[in-house]
């Protein structure tokens, strides 16, 4: 019997799973979610429910369900229609991959319009379900989307079989000024994470050379997959453009730049880089100011959903120490973890003309927050934070360090 790891994101669906409102899973496509929802069936059919489970990658299914959406129910029973016959027992029909469909919002709409309370859609979509710009008006008010990322790394020590080191991960963050005596394995393995990523087939792989594999092969599939669900024409442009953004991760994302450097028109960048975040491969920041003159950095910083994909991309799976990359590849972990708390659109940085910079920035009124990451013994650039601090005396601060220090907080504290 294959192994199965809860996943933080879980215990969320499971409490929707009674709403009216259809499920929709979502995410970077190797995440998870295809084991996510046949757990979600198996809970199911345990609790006496009448349920189905398709997968949209089974050619004979995809054609029927393009045919019409009625045309589902020659492989699932068919609910009754609650405007003639009444609120009766709940079918639950489960698809995987719904992206195939020639049109899942309609697909989706025209189930949900038809048998309301009678059926629950619980559906799983990768990147090309939100390339259709007509997602979100045409289901407003019928469903609820859930993101599942690659393993943060809570669910990285769960899949390593490391629950003793979960348990002290939250006391670490729980307790003030307390030192751990397990801060050397928690940082071998934050490491691992931070070079090798969250992909769960790269993180139960054991040996290290496979995960290289791995992560090449991953990295191939998901731009060959990209390109052709996106419309795309030029493979390598696309290719270069993604191996570009990840050595300059941390980076101001200058679109005319990068226009004359990979030899392709600005409307072209925009469309990948729009590609790419639908994608889940890269997250965009954007910059916090007030004052439009002084503030003036507009453009957004880059990072990735996953930094085993981004140094797949570089082929570089060098130790930490042994990178000139380190402090970018500590800020993209730290985005992650600050965008787990906060949620990704509260999370920004803030940058002026003059040069001064600071990481990132929450906005939220109860959350007025600063912070930078340091990977060694440095301290922040003082000017930069007294900057800041005059501007915005009412933000906290606080940076973080790859190791315990008497200056910076460790980066497992948050």
């Amino acid at each position: 019997m294959v192994m199965f790891y809860e996943r933080e994101l879980y215990s969320q669906i499971k409490l929707h799973i009674e709403k009216k409102e259809f499920t929709v899973i979502t995410g970077a496509r190797q995440a998870g979610k295809t084991t996510l929802l046949k757990k979600i069936y198996s809970d199911l059919r345990e609790h006496g429910k009448t349920v189905s489970y398709f997968s949209m990658e089974d050619p004979g299914i995809l054609a029927a369900a393009n045919e019409h959406p009625e045309q589902i129910f020659k492989f699932s029973p068919r609910p009754e229609n609650p405007l003639t016959n009444g609120i009766s027992k709940k079918i639950f029909l489960l698809i995987d991959e719904i992206q195939y469909l020639t049109s899942p919002s309609g697909f989706l709409k025209y189930l949900y319009d038809t048998y309301a309370e009678n059926l629950k859609l619980i559906v799983t979509g990768s990147s090309a379900f939100y390339l259709d710009t007509r997602f979100k008006d045409s289901l407003a008010g019928r469903k609820r989307i859930f993101m599942l990322g690659t393993l943060n790394f809570e669910e990285f020590l769960l899949f390593k079989n490391q629950q003793s080191l979960i348990d002290e991960l939250v006391k670490i963050r729980q307790t003030d000024e307390y030192l751990s005596p397990f801060a050397e394995p928690l940082n071998i393995l934050l490491e691992e994470y931070i070079i090798y990523g969250g992909y769960p087939a790269v993180v139960l792989d054991p040996d290290f050379n496979d995960k290289k594999a791995r992560l090449n092969e991953l990295r191939n599939s998901f731009i060959k997959k990209d390109i052709l669900e996106a419309g795309l024409g030029n493979e390598e442009a696309f290719f270069r453009m993604m191996k570009l953004l990840a050595s300059q991760t941390g980076n101001l994302v200058n679109r005319s730049e990068l226009s004359s450097t990979l030899r392709i028109d600005v409307r072209t960048v925009e469309t990948y880089l729009h590609v790419m975040q639908k994608c889940f491969h890269i997250m965009l920041i954007r910059p916090f100011f007030s004052n439009l003159r002084k503030e003036l950095v507009k453009m957004p910083k880059a990072y990735f959903g996953d930094t085993g994909l981004r140094n797949t991309l570089l082929n570089n799976f060098s130790p930490l120490t042994d990178r000139d990359d380190r402090g970018a590849l500590l800020e993209n972990y730290l985005l992650k973890r600050l965008s787990t708390i906060f949620g990704h659109e509260e999370v920004m940085f803030w940058r002026t003309a003059s040069g001064n910079e600071v990481d990132f920035v929450i906005k939220e009124n109860q959350n007025r927050k600063a912070y930078e990451a340091k990977f060694g013994n440095q301290k922040p650039n003082h000017s930069a934070v007294k900057a800041f601090k005059d501007a915005y005396p009412d933000f906290s601060f606080q940076t973080f360090c790859w190791r315990p220090d008497n200056e910076n907080t460790w980066i497992l504290k948050l």
